[in-house]
């Protein structure tokens, strides 16, 4: 697909389109999350590049809703679907359907469509629905722990280029190295000639490791999960509801993601729990140790008389001896007791290996001392041990884990995707079975609807009054004020424009006129002015002009001058579409007066006033064929005659009136 040919595509928006992955596999599909995730495109903007992509790839002019109320029935059909979406993207895609003459598109949205009707939709589809959305990538990742060294100039450009996520130095010599080794937990030198020399610090020689950038930086993979994990989860949801093969294997990424939490850290790894939590305990586990260790020997030494005669006394103090010598000469086995116990607290309070333990027992000293205390050096070193490893086993099972989860990823892509288009089809599906709904024919001229229903009434579906009602041409449509005329317009025009977006439509069975183009011409407001008539006329002539098809509904156009007039300039029209073989129902009420000045014959029907109770008008709501509806004057008036048959004056003058008629 050519950008640059998709109309209302500028060089700002193609530059914008430009960032993205595949934006021509993205516009086939018409996807409008991914639309929109270019910089600087909104949803609605999105909506309309990929309505006009699409008809750029079907070579289709547009034009099929030619008149404002045609348009707005349109959005009306729109919103009515785009009610029984579940996600954003399900309410922005159904916007991307639209009506045409073109048979390639309706039947590419037909067979949407169809398949659509196939489903069964239950709650737990729409439950796991509420929880997809398009998947985001990650922001800016930034891994400040782990840093690249090499002393090359094109491997350096090389590595900020693939990379980015981590620094990149440039060093001259294994000194170099060493000193930037003090400043990172892990440093990765990409140049062979490091390879052999001993470097204090976890640095590793990786000549290749350029060649598999998810190892360097596997945060890139994980926060891309973590971001979208509960999107992930709920499209996994969607296809276990549905019944749909996933396009991935389902349990073993619902197994890597219990793994990861929300920001992609690691999780729910025992070992690396293990040594998170002995880093974290450290401390306050030594402290406690000291404590009990004292604690033990205070009560020891308080508890034991000590008693040192004058010559040992005498030489210990000529040594310069001081308290730990009488522990060491008189409390040994309690200070050995009190230092046992503590080991036995540090070790029950910490999880720790073999090698850890045998560091752990050196925390505390073999000689008596008072009052006892961890041994600085082996408690640094015992904690750059467990944080070194911590370190370790976090980039091990980071690395395994995005190793795992990238393989993974077209196949998420595609299965998130595939949940967000079930979306549109479930809309589909809820707006057929709402308003049992069929598939629609496409004739040559005319309409035959059995059964329509307007969706465009504003009550439940189920309290909508099918209408049947069959034109071949050109037809004037009688009836009262509140019969059902305009809703009757309505139905026509909704069925048809969803026929020709490849929707199902609201009636038991319909065929309807192949068009390329719908006027609907909603009821005007009033007499116009004498500018505003010729303006009217103007629009008329112009479209009766052209060789398009056309589908032509009128409401009431009679109010547009003095009735004399708008029944010959009514006829006009009507005679003039005859002429030009379109299928059009004209709504007016003098049906009568425009029937006679035609100059050839025209078809009127009407719909059938049943009469009035308690106030409210009784109607067959479906338009008999050829016959002059009555007028609701008429109903009243014969109303009051009936009520008044007692021979008097009034009746007289109801039935003089009545005759009028």
């Amino acid at each position: 697909m050519d950008i640059e040919a998709i109309p209302g595509v500028g060089p700002k928006t193609r530059e914008a389109l430009a960032s993205l992955e595949d934006p021509e596999r993205a516009l086939e599909r018409g996807d409008v999350a991914t639309i929109a995730s270019a910089r600087g495109i909104s949803q609605g903007r999105a909506v309309r590049i990929v309505r006009n992509a699409i008809r750029d790839r079907h070579d289709d002019p547009g034009g099929f809703l030619a008149t404002d109320r045609a348009e707005a029935v349109y959005k009306g059909l729109l919103d009515r679907l785009a009610d029984r979406t579940v996600t954003d993207y399900g309410r922005h895609r159904i916007e991307t359907f639209y009506p045409s003459a073109v048979d390639a598109r309706i039947q590419e949205t037909r067979e949407i469509a169809e398949r659509a009707m196939e489903r069964t939709v239950d709650e737990a589809v729409l439950s796991a629905l509420e929880g997809v959305e398009p998947l985001k990538e990650p922001g800016d990742v930034r891994v400040r722990d782990r840093c690249l060294a090499t002393s090359d100039a094109e491997t350096y450009s090389h590595a900020k280029e693939t990379v980015p996520e981590v620094s990149v130095e440039l060093v001259e010599d294994a000194r170099s190295l060493s000193e930037l080794a003090r400043g990172y937990a892990t440093v990765i030198a990409l140049d062979e000639e490091f390879a052999g020399i001993d470097v204090e610090g976890d640095v590793s020689v990786e000549p290749n490791a350029l060649d598999t950038p998810t190892e360097v930086v596997p945060e890139r993979v994980l926060e891309f999960y973590g971001r979208n994990r509960a999107s992930i989860r709920a499209a996994a949801a969607v296809h276990e509801a549905a019944g749909l093969e996933a396009p991935v294997d389902r349990e073993g990424l619902l197994s890597a993601l219990d793994r990861i939490d929300e920001t992609g850290a690691v999780t729910n790894d025992e070992e690396l729990a293990r040594l998170s939590a002995a880093v974290d305990e450290l401390e306050t586990a030594v402290s406690a140790a000291e404590s009990v260790a004292n604690d033990r020997l205070t009560a020891a030494i308080s508890a034991t008389d000590v008693t040192v005669d004058g010559a040992d006394l005498l030489s210990l103090a000529e040594r310069g001896a001081g308290v730990d010598s009488i522990l060491k000469s008189e409390l040994a086995g309690e200070f050995d007791a009190a230092v046992e116990a503590a080991r036995e607290h540090l070790l029950d309070a910490m999880d720790l290996d073999d090698d850890e333990v045998t560091t752990a027992k050196r925390l505390f000293p073999e000689e008596p001392t008072f009052p006892v205390e961890r041994n600085e050096d082996v408690h640094s070193r015992l904690e750059e041990d467990l944080k070194a490893k911590r370190e370790r086993r976090a980039g091990q099972v980071k690395r395994e884990l995005a190793t795992e989860l990238s393989g993974r990823r077209e196949g998420v892509e595609q299965m998130v995707r595939q949940a967000l288009e079930l979306d549109v089809e479930v809309a589909i599906a809820r707006f057929a079975a709402d308003y049992d709904c069929t598939m629609a024919e496409r004739t040559e001229r005319g309409f035959d609807i059995v059964g329509g229903r307007s969706p465009l009434l504003d009550e439940p579906p189920e309290h909508i009054e099918p209408v049947d009602y069959a034109v071949d041409g050109v037809a004037l449509l009688s009836g009262v004020n509140s019969g059902g005329k305009t809703t009757t317009l309505d139905m026509i025009a909704s069925i048809t424009i969803l026929a020709h977006m490849g929707l199902p439509v609201p009636a038991d069975s319909a065929r309807v006129p192949a068009v390329e183009e719908i006027h609907y011409h909603a009821k005007s407001r009033g007499t116009l002015d004498a500018g505003a008539l010729e303006s009217t006329v103007e629009d008329f002539a112009s479209l009766v002009a052209g060789p398009a098809t056309k589908l032509v509904l009128v409401d009431e156009l009679e109010s547009i001058t003095e009735p004399g007039a708008s029944a010959k300039i009514i006829a006009g029209i009507v005679e003039t579409l005859q002429g030009a073989s379109a299928t059009a129902v004209i709504v007016s009420h003098l049906a009568d007066g425009i029937r006679e000045a035609c100059e050839g014959p025209v078809t009127v029907d009407g719909i059938r006033a049943l009469g009035l109770e308690d106030g409210e008008l009784l109607v067959e709501r479906s338009p008999e064929k050829n016959h002059l509806a009555r007028s609701t004057p008429e109903l009243i008036v014969e109303k009051l005659a009936g009520e008044s048959a007692d021979g008097s004056e009034k009746e007289g003058f109801y039935r003089s009136l009545l005759e009028k008629f």
